[in-house]
C-alpha cells in the first residue's frame, strides 16, 4: 500500500480498527504517529509503511506548527 497523503494513513490505521480523534488536529496527528509506531513495532505493518505513513504524518505536523 502506497502512503502519499492523510487519507492513505488514515485508511491504512482504519484498516487495523484505529480510529483517531483528539481534542485538535495536531493532536489527532501526533496520536497518529503513536498508533503507526505500534502498528510498526508489532510487525502489522511494514517498514515501508512505516516510514510513507510516519513521512506524511510529519509533513503534516509541520504545516499545523
Amino acid at each position: 500500500m502506497t502512503l502519499r497523503n492523510m487519507h492513505d494513513v488514515q485508511l491504512l490505521l482504519k484498516k487495523y480498527g484505529q480510529y483517531i480523534y483528539g481534542p485538535g488536529r495536531l493532536a489527532t496527528l501526533e496520536l497518529m504517529e503513536i498508533e503507526v509506531k505500534g502498528l510498526y513495532d508489532e510487525g502489522m505493518i511494514s517498514r515501508e509503511e512505516f516510514l510513507q505513513a510516519m513521512l506524511v504524518l510529519k509533513s503534516e505536523i509541520r504545516k499545523e506548527s
